[in-house]
């Protein structure tokens, strides 16, 4: 299927990335739009990258029944 560029402005940025890389202009096309391509798909939202973070890296158990008075030997389970 043929892609014809009608923007001055792109097919002048076109031009520059193939005369810059050593490319035809369909390579160079090809090239950028792989490049995007790849580039948004890595894009991960926040939320996920830190759903990711607590998979791979869990909390350890809460603690429970910790005498805080004590210091921080009766945590530790020493009891001198």
């Amino acid at each position: 299927m043929p892609l014809y560029i009608k923007d001055d402005v792109t097919a002048e940025l076109v031009e520059r990335l193939a005369k810059q890389r050593g490319l035809t202009k369909q390579d160079a096309v090809k090239l950028a739009v792989a490049a995007e391509l790849e580039r948004s798909a890595e894009a991960m939202p926040l939320r996920d990258r830190f759903a990711r973070l607590r998979e791979d890296h869990p909390l350890p158990p809460a603690v429970r029944n910790v005498n805080v008075e004590g210091g921080a030997d009766t945590v530790a389970g020493d009891s001198r």
